[in-house]
């Protein structure tokens, strides 16, 4: 009768810790995709935060009666554009972070545009509110790197957890995916030329 119990109580015991194990590993992705929400959150509101300043830029540029109005159209359209896409953090895949990352990289051309334009006008350039707002676009500009690079490693430390034996059978069970990186800009590795 005892030889019957080993195996049961040996098979019982396997059982019990496969559970825990797994609900451990589901414990842990649940976490680590709720910090990447939260990065997300946060990517999200410093380039709201970017987009709520353009139309003060733009309207104190406006001012200037002969500042190049296609510029000006430019950034109006390019940021009307990356508003426009909005991506559930549930739905953080490769393609979805650079769908977003595209928009926000011609809004940024557009606001390079605008503001190397800028230079051409004196007057413009010590206007105080232009000064302040362009000011607190180069903070957000911070604070839109700082967002993303600690996005990137929640997302990194998520993708590498996910990856790992056992995790990556426990995650294809609960149907966790890997997550989308921002990467850098497309030509990002040449160096701008300089001519005078």
């Amino acid at each position: 009768m005892k030889k019957f119990l080993i195996p049961i109580i040996v098979l019982v015991l396997i059982g019990i810790f496969v559970y825990t194990k797994a609900v451990g590993v589901y414990n842990q992705f649940v976490q680590t995709e709720e910090t990447i929400n939260g990065e997300w959150a946060e990517v999200e509101t410093q380039y709201q935060r970017r987009a709520d300043l353009i139309p003060n830029l733009v309207n104190t540029v406006k001012g200037y009666a002969d500042f190049e109005q296609e510029t000006l159209t430019g950034v109006i359209e390019a940021r009307s554009k990356a508003t426009s896409i909005n991506i559930n953090a549930e739905n953080l895949t490769p393609e979805k972070i650079a769908e977003f990352q595209q928009a926000q990289d011609q809004l940024s051309g557009a606001l390079s545009r605008l503001l190397v334009t800028v230079e051409r006008y004196p007057d413009l350039k010590a206007n105080q509110n232009f000064l302040e707002l362009q000011a607190q676009l180069e903070g957000t500009e911070n604070r839109i790197a700082v967002a993303r690079r600690n996005f990137n490693q929640s997302v990194q430390a998520y993708n590498s957890n996910l990856r790992t034996f056992p995790n990556n059978i426990f995650a294809g069970w609960y149907g966790f995916d890997r997550k989308g990186y921002f990467e850098a800009s497309e030509g990002s590795e040449n160096a701008p030329t300089v001519q005078f």
